[in-house]
């Protein structure tokens, strides 16, 4: 089992805390309402996301598959609803349907992301928030992968995957009738500007974000076109 102090260094390294960061503030300046909402939190690691619904009076359910993350949410958020939840083996969370699902980080380090997808999609009545990680290219591929089972923030299953866009945004669209693609790309080299060029992104990975809705949102930070070129989050 990893140590508390040894999930704090995995977690609150540099690089994570800058990361967390540039994706948290992108989330805030997309302007969609959370505040007083339920929450449905998957894949929280060790919590660094919750925070930014507690601090909006959100009721927020906090969930993990790691037995050692949870005991550590347990401790750092203990007037907060803590549960398990394998997303590979997803199982229904007491108070679903939520308002809000957040789901940042999780989804390409699972094994059926398709299941995943579906689950998440029917556990919220307004919106899904979704980060992951993606490969370049145009046409509808998953993309399996490896991944250390050891590793407190890899996946839990050994088995991971990097689908296309083009993947997750038709599997998005057989759930829930509105998927955007935010115009903007959090301030962060991980996150492309131009989709057509993967010879230009130098960073190791590459990350796109969806919003999935039950109803339309009149937004202008958001599009319904799967967009080759995104601008910089300021």
């Amino acid at each position: 089992m990893v140590r508390p102090n040894n999930l704090a260094k995995t977690f609150h390294s540099p690089n994570y805390l800058r990361h967390n960061a540039r994706r948290l503030e992108h989330l805030a300046s997309l302007r969609i309402p959370v505040a007083g909402m339920s929450v449905l939190e998957v894949g929280a690691g060790i919590g660094d996301h919750s925070h930014y619904y507690i601090d909006r009076g959100c009721s927020i359910t906090i969930t993990e598959a790691r037995t050692e993350n949870l005991q550590y949410l347990k401790k750092r958020y203990p007037k907060n609803n803590v549960q398990f939840l394998d997303m590979d083996n997803p199982s229904a969370v007491e108070g679903s349907p939520f308002d809000i699902v957040h789901c940042y980080g999780l989804l390409y380090h699972l094994k059926d992301p398709e299941q995943a997808l579906e689950f998440l999609c029917r556990s919220t009545r307004k919106n899904l928030f979704l980060e992951t990680c993606v490969s370049f290219g145009q046409e509808d591929k998953l993309n399996p992968v490896a991944e250390s089972r050891s590793e407190p923030s890899q996946s839990y299953s050994g088995i991971g995957c990097r689908p296309t866009r083009l993947w997750l945004f038709q599997r998005l669209q057989r759930f829930v009738e509105n998927v955007y693609l935010p115009k903007t790309q959090p301030n962060h080299e991980e996150f492309p500007l131009d989709w057509t060029e993967p010879e230009k992104h130098k960073a190791r990975f590459q990350r796109a974000i969806f919003i999935a809705s039950r109803e339309v949102l009149k937004n202008d930070m958001l599009t319904r076109s799967l967009l080759n070129k995104q601008r910089r989050h300021n």
